[in-house]
């Protein structure tokens, strides 16, 4: 397998808002995270994932942008972002940009001389439509509820939103929009960045039809999902897009592509494919859902959990190459969702972590991860500030009436807020976030989740991610190696090996409150030696056939 150095990255996620507030309004930016560049490093990260900073009304917390080439006041300034980019070029850090060009703001320039005239050159740089009989051009529903579709007065005629009413969808039918989009990538590429994380990059080809979609029991509107997204041209615009732009940098990019199977994400990350370097997949994340869609408090089932993972890693093995996450600014706290946040949340949380930098493909940290952050406990929907959560609260409202204990549960689960209270840093006021009221509540826990603490004990959530980073990069087999499944139909235990030139690694873990016996099977071994765990007790053993492995514990071994 050819080598890259973006395979061999691992990734931290920085939600800008949520991160470090050095200006004191209660709100992260840049230089924020400026001062907490050593402590990404000292993790042992070696690219950031910046979440938007580009100048935006915030309808949707940056992915609503209004100026590409510009820098949102809340944040800082392009000055700031270019001592940003210098001083982690510095340190050893690469900075990925979030790349967000499925849709833009409403008050984009573009936009509000797309709305002016149909003869305007701009009317095409958006999907415009007539109504028909009356009423919504189709009957497709947005992410964020209701209609994609939006009539706007000034233009008499609708316009198709994705998500949010505030984020219109580009036309990408149309060359003018991919050259200025193309333009404004070299842009940040001349700059320095060093890559692109692509959101929702699999929808910017939509079905042409524009046809209606099958309502699902329930449901008010039809599902367009399949019809807006790995759309007829998809994959004609991202090899455009490699030719133009992406191939004249050594960049890392990475799309956000959901509803993908492993065959779509062999097209769109293949090593002969010229699009991109790897996706993010959401069959894990989405694992759960029911006629609600993802608005549930159902538990992950550790067998569905292995089918997926198992799928993903041997399916790609050798044809394209794997992201891995578990938690990102869209998903509920990794530990509260895959884990166990009471009892078990720092051992669970080192078990994910170890899962995470064992299998093959490139690791993504989101912020707070390491040091073992959960879901909030939110008392009020006043609390939230999504959104996707505002909008799913009024739906399920509808739904349950009089049952909100249910839909604040539902929320409280699965919402993204979850994800973007402030970081952590300290037991001080606001965690040591801000000197003002975050714009967003803290989560109450702070005092004894945080990353003073973690930095002070040396058996910490964060102690043990350095340690499993550094194991990455000690053995190319975690990253390289081939992936064998062991134990399939474990009820409590994900197990398989790392095969690399000759070593061999083994790693168990145990997805459960209860202790789990296991018995390998007799290809393993014949012997192995203890190279990490999640429990001291665990200490210099060596390979047993047969173990009964702790409530969440996680080993790696090195067979010989």
């Amino acid at each position: 397998m050819e080598k890259k150095w973006w395979k061999e990255a691992v990734v931290y996620q920085v939600y800008p808002r949520s991160f470090l507030d050095s200006s004191g309004d209660g709100v992260g930016d840049l230089r924020g995270i400026i001062q907490k560049l050593d402590y990404i490093r000292d993790l042992g990260a070696n690219v950031i994932w910046l979440c938007p900073i580009y100048d935006s009304p915030n309808a949707d917390n940056g992915y609503d942008i209004r100026d590409y080439r510009k820098i949102m006041k809340e944040f800082g300034t392009m000055r700031d972002f270019e001592e940003l980019l210098a001083q982690a070029h510095q340190k050893g850090l690469k900075i990925v940009m979030d790349l967000v060009v499925n849709h833009t703001s409403d008050e984009h320039e573009w936009f509000q001389k797309s709305r002016q005239s149909p003869a305007n050159q701009y009317r095409g740089y958006y999907i415009w439509k007539d109504g028909k009989d009356g009423r919504e051009p189709n009957n497709w529903g947005a992410v964020f509820g209701g209609s994609v579709w939006k009539f706007d007065e000034s233009a008499k005629q609708y316009y198709m939103h994705l998500f949010a009413e505030k984020q219109p969808d580009l036309n990408w039918e149309n060359p003018e929009v991919r050259k200025n989009v193309y333009d404004m990538m070299t842009w940040w590429l001349e700059k320095g960045v060093d890559g692109f994380r692509m959101d929702v990059i699999n929808a910017i080809s939509k079905d042409q039809r524009f046809p209606d979609g099958e309502v699902p029991p329930g449901q008010k509107y039809g599902d367009g999902w399949k019809h807006t997204t790995n759309g007829p041209r998809v994959h004609e615009f991202l090899q455009e897009m490699y030719r133009e732009v992406l191939s004249k940098y050594d960049v890392m990019t990475v799309g956000e592509t959901g509803g993908i199977t492993t065959a779509d994400a062999q097209k769109y990350a293949g090593f002969d494919r010229h699009e991109l370097n790897m996706v993010f997949q959401f069959e894990h994340v989405d694992l759960g859902g029911n006629e609600n869609g993802k608005w549930n408090d159902r538990p992950v089932a550790l067998r569905d959990l292995k089918e997926i993972i198992t799928r993903w890693q041997t399916e790609l093995d050798g044809k394209a190459w794997n992201s891995l996450y578990f938690g990102n600014h869209d998903q509920p706290r990794s530990v509260s969702r895959f884990g166990s946040d009471g009892e078990f949340r720092e051992k669970s949380a080192k078990l994910l972590a170890t899962l995470l930098l064992t299998l093959q493909g490139t690791p993504f940290i989101y912020q707070g991860e390491e040091i073992g952050m959960t879901n909030v406990p939110f008392q009020n929907i006043a609390q939230f500030r999504d959104i996707e959560t505002l909008n799913a609260y009024r739906e399920l409202n509808d739904r349950y009436p009089g049952e909100e204990a249910r839909v604040m549960r539902y929320i409280r689960a699965k919402s993204r807020d979850n994800a973007r209270t402030p970081m952590q840093w300290d037991d001080t006021p606001n965690a040591g976030f801000s000197q003002a009221e975050p714009w967003i509540p803290v989560n109450p826990n702070y005092r004894r989740i945080n990353v003073s603490q973690n930095l002070s004990d040396p058996d910490s959530v964060f102690h043990y991610y350095q340690k499993m980073i550094r194991l990455r990069r000690k053995f190319p087999a975690l990253i390289y190696g081939s992936y064998r499944p062991l134990l399939e139909n474990h009820e409590q235990v994900i197990c398989f090996e790392r095969e690399y030139h000759e070593k061999t690694l083994l790693i168990v873990l145990n997805f459960s409150k209860e202790a789990a016996q296991v018995r390998l099977p007799d290809s393993v071994g014949p012997s192995g030696s203890l190279l990490i765990s999640n429990d001291p007790a665990c200490e210099n053993q060596i390979l047993s056939k047969t173990m009964d492995l702790p409530p969440f514990e996680s080993r790696v071994y090195l067979l010989s």
